[in-house]
């Protein structure tokens, strides 16, 4: 059975991941705070849960030192982990401090988690890596810089990590989710459900964790080996351009 990491796993788009790559995989479900929502993972799911806040470099060399020891081998990671800025203020007013822990949390910390993943994965010359950005790649909210700052730049980081991996046999993707039903929306839920009803998405409903687990199960599975590097828009239809 082969082996997966899927980071920020005990709610929202994580935990969909988790237990979509559940069935197949023996996997490691990191979170940061929520306890008791990682043992409900674990409980129903029978995944390994494992305590990593990914901007700290310590927690990750401890998460790769676990997965060595308990399985000896990773064959998928998935970089999902993710916060929102704590407050939402116009680029004008915001502050460096927020702008830091968005950017250590949402890029560097995932960067340097892959560059780890992938000088083990270089050694059988195989694995998957598939990044969770946002629409907030490229579309720009500007009460929240910080975070529209951090997926961009995590996009080139699928492509330099795709270029740099694909002649070893290691795929490296990015799976754009649009819309998603997690808590980190609750706050503004009822304001997007009007505007998808409006014409917002030309599927005209919002997304769920487990349309995004699907795009996972899709890398998972070796359906998108020889299109590495590829951008997987799991957005409703959000990125089409029409008149």
């Amino acid at each position: 059975m082969q082996t997966a990491i899927v980071t920020g796993a005990s709610r929202g788009i994580g935990r969909g991941i988790a237990k979509e790559l559940s069935r197949t995989h023996r996997v490691i479900a990191t979170f940061k705070g929520r306890t008791d929502a990682a043992e409900s993972l674990r409980k129903e799911t029978g995944v390994e849960i494992f305590q990593c806040d990914i901007a700290s470099a310590a927690n990750r060399d401890a998460l790769i030192a676990f997965a060595r020891e308990r399985f000896g081998t990773l064959d998928l990671l998935v970089n999902n982990a993710g916060i929102a800025p704590r407050e939402r203020r116009d680029i004008v007013e915001a502050s460096e401090e927020i702008f830091d822990e968005v950017l250590t949390t949402n890029l560097k910390g995932p960067y340097f988690l892959t560059q780890q993943a992938a000088r083990w994965m270089l050694e059988k010359g195989a694995g998957r890596i598939a990044f969770v950005t946002s629409i907030s790649s490229y579309t720009a909210s500007v009460n929240r810089g910080e975070y529209c700052i951090s997926k961009a730049g995590l996009s080139m980081a699928v492509a330099l990590w795709a270029q740099r991996l694909a002649a070893e046999g290691i795929k490296v993707f990015e799976i754009r989710p649009g819309i998603v039903r997690t808590d980190m929306i609750s706050a503004v839920e009822k304001i997007y459900e009007e505007r998808i009803a409006g014409g917002l998405l030309p599927q005209r409903r919002m997304g769920e964790a487990s349309d995004v687990a699907l795009a996972v199960r899709a890398i998972a599975d070796g359906m998108l080996d020889y299109s590495t590097g590829q951008v997987l828009n799991v957005d409703g239809g959000f990125h089409l351009r029409s008149l």
